[in-house]
């Protein structure tokens, strides 16, 4: 796959539950406006989600190539699940390739949390990004690379509940800020013990709520600095990494 040369500038979309989200980047990631947002309508068509990313960057300056981040599991740019969304209306959409026709640039679509985790990482040693928002996403990385997806936030923590359902939004609003940084406590201690971590990163917009002390190894992020992974994206080819990776180890 190509890489972006030192003159591409890349248009970088967070799709959130709650707002779609965008700007203009340049090969190195620096922001080249400021991000701007609209609001994401309630269990949206595939179509309208298409339709409502042509009105927010209707306006914006000119782009070479195309980075989002969708709230789900995406595999080639085609999304399998839309937990926060409505996976029934998404399970099967080539999103890449309906904004390539809608657009009309290159364009590549991972899963949000990956795209913000490729934004924040030191790339040092075993890295993870959660964010907080919505929902519950998660990214895993090794050395500043992608490794491939999980969707933990399906995974059941208490009392028939998953992660989104435990620490997503409708739980903040449910239970309030003090119960919420409890369960958030609880989800960071399970997520040291299971993944050993060298760093944590945390994101999203409810990152911000949290109030207890974190460990020196976990630092919060912005949407900001997550959305500027859309031009990593384009700068590296995680995949053949990964399999160059194997290769070496099989031969030795």
């Amino acid at each position: 796959m190509k890489e972006t040369s030192s003159g591409d500038k890349i248009l970088s979309i967070d799709i959130g539950g709650s707002h779609v989200k965008a700007t203009i980047l340049d090969h190195e990631g620096a922001l080249l406006m400021d991000y701007e947002k609209i609001a994401t309508p309630p269990s949206p068509k595939p179509k309208q989600l298409v339709e409502v990313i042509q009105t927010l960057t209707k306006a914006f300056p000119a782009y070479d190539k195309i980075s989002v981040g969708f709230p789900g599991y995406v595999k080639n740019g085609v999304i399998f699940t839309a937990p926060n969304l409505g996976t029934e209306a998404f399970k099967g959409f080539d999103l890449a390739k309906a904004l390539e026709k809608a657009l009309s640039k290159p364009t590549r679509v991972v899963n949000d949390a990956d795209m913000q985790g490729l934004g924040v990482v030191d790339g040092k040693g075993f890295e993870m990004v959660v964010t907080l928002g919505t929902g519950f996403g998660t990214a895993l990385l090794s050395d500043g690379f992608l490794l491939p997806h999980l969707e933990l936030s399906q995974l059941p923590i208490r009392k028939g509940k998953n992660y989104d359902e435990y620490i997503g939004e409708k739980a903040l609003e449910k239970e309030g800020d003090e119960k919420w940084n409890k369960r958030v406590k609880t989800v960071i201690g399970i997520l040291k013990t299971v993944f050993n971590y060298d760093t944590l990163y945390i994101g999203g917009g409810n990152a911000r709520k949290i109030t207890f002390k974190l460990d020196d190894n976990i630092k919060l992020t912005s949407n900001r600095d997550g959305i500027k992974g859309g031009a990593r994206l384009w700068k590296e080819d995680t995949r053949e990494h990964l399999i160059t990776s194997v290769k070496k180890k099989q031969q030795l």
